[in-house]
Parts: structure tokens; sequence; C-alpha cells
């Protein structure tokens, strides 16, 4: 929870907030209440976090609960009755590649985009560990697990600007709890968590006593910020800070992630072609389908940060699979091809490199209440950008929808290959643990057909 502490303060302003006392920064969606904005930054140094000479980035859009592959990007038309869906395949604009129905638009850019139809490796578990890391959940779990691709980042490129950070989680609290993990930091700790402006309570980015409405006042929270470096500066308070504590006033007074952050910069026009995701319908104890999210994403990558992770929608159909992916599918796909379309006019498609996936797949065979159950045996991704060579189907699976029938693809290729598009050169970078032993970020290789 950010705070301006200072109760004896007698100099009060912006509904209250006294402009003295101590700048304050709690769990970050990690549960360090008692740490501070700086004590992170100097736990940053102290781990050796260096910053990046290029911007490339990652956009990570966790589906939590599980989609159902076969309903989605490779229709069953062969399989029968019981097994096969209601959806048909539809033409996409690129020759031979055909997608399901319910979506249209992401078949209208299918040369920038890639359907992985044989992801393999998966587990029954509704969490995002392997979404986030592309490791098994038991590696190294002794010494914490393994870091997600966020606070890799973190580590091994840092920020872009010391002003705002380079691992930002914009999934809201669900729950069932594993479903809102923006990614763990594993063994690296937590100076690399991700930041998270929608933390409990919105605190990470709210004033005490002035609520999150108020980023939508840009003139009355910058004069807020304004006002507190000038006082701090006047009373000579920040030359007695330590680095970390004024790295920490800078990311808390910075106009540059406050205005990332503030949606109502956006034209009318772009909101609308992302739209807002509602009704939300299908939510139970999963995420909501907030499409302002991949706006969000977008303006952050544009402010400096390297990897934006979120949740979208819940996605475990044990019932009215077919309704949900209706109303889910839509959502995205309006979300997801906004956000291309946007970083393909600003020439940011070749940099940042879109992934939408779950835990695991669906059952091949429908059960009584119109759903799909568990199936980890196979499942699918979507992605787009990072200068992959895009406009290709990757695998199939067998007539039924069981198995990989083709070119089964593992979560560690998939990791490999966007280390490759950030600019990681996997050979000969590698993480420290905490034996002080160096660890490779996967061991897989990047995906032969897009690099």
């Amino acid at each position: 929870m950010l705070t301006i502490l200072g109760q004896k303060a007698t100099h009060r302003s912006c509904d209250g907030i006294s402009r003295r006392g101590f700048l304050r920064i709690g769990a970050l969606g990690v549960g360090a209440s008692a740490l501070t904005l700086a004590d992170l930054f100097r736990l940053e140094a102290q781990a050796g976090t260096r910053p990046g000479s290029r911007h490339k980035a990652v956009i990570m859009v966790y589906l939590g609960g599980g989609p159902p592959h076969q309903d989605m990007w490779e229709i069953k038309t062969e399989a029968p009755n019981g097994i096969r869906g209601p959806f048909r395949p539809i033409n996409t604009n690129v020759t031979g590649i055909q997608i399901g129905e319910c979506f249209p638009r992401i078949a209208a850019r299918m040369d920038k985009c890639v359907v992985i139809r044989s992801l393999v490796g998966a587990v029954d578990r509704h969490d995002a560990v392997m979404c986030m890391s592309g490791w098994p959940h038991a590696s190294l779990s002794p010494l914490g697990g393994r870091p997600s691709i966020g606070a890799v980042l973190s580590k091994v490129a840092g920020p872009v600007d010391p002003s705002v950070p380079p691992f930002v989680g914009l999934a809201q609290r669900t729950q069932h709890m594993p479903w809102s993990d923006p990614g763990k930091t594993g063994f690296l700790g937590l100076p690399h968590a991700p930041f998270k402006p929608d933390g409990e309570g919105m605190d990470n980015l709210r004033l005490k006593g002035a609520a999150i409405e108020h980023l939508a006042d840009r003139r009355k929270l910058l004069a807020c910020f304004d006002g507190l470096r000038k006082e701090i500066d006047t009373t000579g308070t920040l030359k007695a800070l330590d680095q970390m504590t004024e790295k920490a006033l800078g990311v808390l007074t910075s106009s540059k992630l406050v205005e990332a952050l503030d949606l109502s910069r956006e034209p009318a026009k772009v909101r609308e072609r992302y739209g807002d995701g509602k009704p939300y319908q299908f939510q139970y104890d999963g995420a909501p389908t907030v499409n302002e999210q991949f706006l969000l994403a977008r303006r952050l990558v544009e402010a400096g940060v390297r990897c934006v992770t979120l949740s979208y929608g819940r996605w475990d159909s044990h019932g009215k699979n077919f309704d949900l992916v209706k109303d889910h599918g839509a959502k995205l796909e309006q979300a997801f091809t906004a956000l291309i379309d946007d970083l393909e006019v600003r020439g940011m498609l070749n940099d940042v490199t879109v992934v939408a996936w779950g835990e695991f797949g669906r059952t091949p065979r429908i059960n009584p209440q119109a759903g799909r159950d568990h199936w980890p045996q196979v499942s699918c991704a979507l992605m787009a950008g990072g200068g992959m060579r895009t406009g290709q189907a990757i695998g199939s699976t067998n007539r039924l929808g069981e198995r990989a029938n083709t070119r089964p693809v593992e979560f560690g290729e998939v990791f490999a290959t966007l280390y490759h598009n950030l600019g990681i050169d996997l050979s000969r970078t590698f993480i420290t643990d905490q034996t002080g032993r160096p660890q490779h970020l996967t061991d897989k290789a990047p995906m032969r057909e897009l690099v």
C-alpha cells in the first residue's frame, strides 16, 4: 500500500493528504507488507540487476481454467457426435489454414498470428505456473521454484526506464487465487516481483485518503506528486534519502507510469476497438473478461515495461462449454486483434510478442452438462508479433483431438522462442539460484518454425 504518512504534519493538501512523511509501498501482490518500495530497490541492486539496452517485450495472456483446443483452433469435423462440437471451421487469410467460426477477426489477421495445436507437457493443475515460467511445478521447488518470465526479465535485463517497473502484473484478484497469479519470482525472490497497479485494495498506486479514481483526474494527481517533490526538495529531505529511496520516490512520482495507467488519455475510438469485455459472464471464481487490460498492456510496454501479464476469463468449462466459447472467444478476439493492430500501427509488433494460452486443454468427449473436462494430454496457444514467422498453424491432434498427432510442442520451446524474440542469448544467459549454481532459462530450443 502506497501511503504518505505524517499524522503530525500541519500542511495538508490533495484531499487531506499530508505532504510530509514516509513513502511506503507494501505487498505488490506478494505479501511483503513490511517492505517499502525503496527496500525492494535495494534488494534488486544487491541481486545485480542491470539495465537492458534494447526494449523488446512480452505480453502474456493467461486463459485461466484451460481453453478447449478443439473448439477454437482445430475444429474436429470428422469426429463423431459426442466429441465433435457445434462449431464450423472457417477459412483464414492464409491459404490452407482454418480456425473456429467464433474467431473471424483473428481469421482475417491469420498472417500476423500463429496457432499451436499440439502443445504437450501440461499437468492437471489449475494454476499459471507452466504458462508463466515454462517449467514443471516441481522443478527446483526446494529453492522456491523456477521464476516466471517477468521475474527473469527483471533480473537479466532490468528496467528500461528507472521510473518504470520492468515487470507488471494486471491480473485481478480471483476467488480461486492461482488464476490471478501474475507470475512467481521463484528462487529470484522479492526484488523481481511484479508491480501490481491493481493489487490488494488497489493500494499500489493509491495515496492515503485518496481513491484510485484520482488517476482519471491527471491535473489533481500530478499536482499532488509535484507538490510532494517540491516540498521534499525545499526541505532538503531528498538529500538525506539514500539512492534507493530516491529511486522509489522517482517511480511513485513519475508521470510516465501514471499516464500509462490512465486510459482516459486514449481516444474514444481506440477504447471502442478494444471493447470492455462486458457483461462479465461465466466468471464464477475466475477472472473477468477485462478487455481494457490489453490496452493497458500496450500502454505499459510503450512506457518501458518489459513484461506484462494478465488473466483473462474463466475457461474451466465443465458445463455450457460452447456458450462459454462464444462469449469468451468473441471478447478475446476483439481485444487480441485490437492489440496486434495497435502494435503494428505503432511500429512495435516486431518487438512485442503476445501469447494467449491456458494450463491445459479440454476432454474430447462432451459431458452430460454440455461441457468438457480437464485434458492435460494436449492443449493450444495463440501467438503474434515478436518478429516471428507468423501465418502458421503448428502441429495437429488426431481425429478425436486426444493427443498430438504431428509436431508436439513443449512449453519450454515456447519460452525459448519468447526469450529469443526478446533478444536473450540462451546459450550465454544464466541466473544464479540460492545455492550459487547457474541455471538455464530453459532447457529447450526456440521453435524452428518461428525463428
